[in-house]
């Protein structure tokens, strides 16, 4: 009786059953581990962990917005770095102009050398008009405020007028945190003098006018316009003064943004990261049982009543 109940015991459909099921557990659980291993995640679904599930998943919602945000400050970092760029160079053109009109302020200076300043700071004045409808990378103008077409044009007569917004554009770059990306050109281009209003063009214009006669004293209209440029010069050094604070305070964000993505990342693994070192441990353990419950398998699967007595 003895021997046909262990008999049973190992030949009968229980054994298989339990024998298969055991192996379907170590198999199902080898290849869960695997996927840890390949991906470093240890969880696969939800329920495997239900709050570090919900946090992995506010974590991923944070990565998104972040996303978002860095490339809003990307942008406003390049327009605000062209726009930087661009003043500079205008500020270069007024100073060339300013030389200019020293220049032709002199006394000594003949009608002809005026006729000749004259044609550069008409030559400046277009420069000046080029580089005050610069864009930017992805084509959108500097210095029109939130306009979208060029921020001056010029009339037949030669007069330039702004053609742009009052403001520029706001991006979001962080957590409730904005930054203009540019400057509308009036912001930095007009300027007070003599109690009046103007702008660079204005200035410009009227100086290579002067020179050619439409002054009485050609000379006397070079000296006036001096005051004109230094008021010119203060305005653009305050604008330039702005848009590097502006472009300081982008870099600033991105440095903390960066910081904040790899506490993220960090957390993220810590919450729902594999421990390689653990997890392969325990592969190697569940493979090991898994190979001897196989082979303990096969050889009582194999055992005939003949073999048992």
């Amino acid at each position: 009786m003895t021997i046909s109940t262990s008999i049973s015991g190992i030949s009968g459909p229980g054994f298989h059953r339990n024998a298969q099921a055991q192996q379907a557990s170590l198999r199902g659980e080898a290849e869960g581990l695997q996927r840890q291993v390949a991906t470093g995640q240890r969880l696969e679904r939800s329920s495997d962990d239900p709050v570090a599930a919900a946090r992995l998943r506010s974590l991923a919602r944070a990565d998104r917005l972040a996303g978002v945000e860095a490339g809003n400050a990307l942008r406003a970092r390049e327009e605000l770095g062209a726009a930087s760029s661009r003043m500079d160079e205008m500020a270069s053109t007024l100073v060339r102009a300013r030389e200019l009109a020293l220049l032709a302020a002199n006394g000594a200076t003949s009608p002809q050398g005026r006729a000749a300043i004259a044609t550069e700071i008409a030559a400046l004045r277009d420069t000046l008009f080029t580089l005050a409808n610069a864009t930017g990378a992805a084509g959108e103008p500097l210095f029109a405020g939130e306009g979208a077409g060029a921020a001056y044009t010029r009339a037949a007569d030669g007069s330039v007028t702004y053609a742009g917004s009052g403001e520029a554009g706001e991006l979001e770059i962080g957590p409730g945190i904005v930054v203009q990306r540019g400057l509308a050109g009036p912001a930095f281009l007009s300027f007070e003098n003599s109690g009046g209003s103007s702008d660079v063009f204005v200035l410009l214009g009227g100086l290579e006018q002067g020179l050619r006669g439409a002054a009485g004293d050609p000379a006397g209209a070079a000296r006036e316009s001096l005051s004109g440029f230094d008021a010119a010069l203060e305005s653009l050094g305050r604008g330039q003064t702005g848009v590097g604070s502006r472009l300081a305070w982008v870099e600033t964000v991105e440095a903390i943004a960066s910081q904040s993505g790899e506490a993220r990342a960090l957390e993220a693994t810590e919450v729902g990261g594999a421990d390689l070192a653990a997890t392969i441990s325990r592969l190697q353990q569940v493979m090991t049982t898994l190979e001897a419950s196989q082979a303990s398998y096969a050889r009582l699967a194999s055992l005939s009543l003949f073999d048992r007595l």
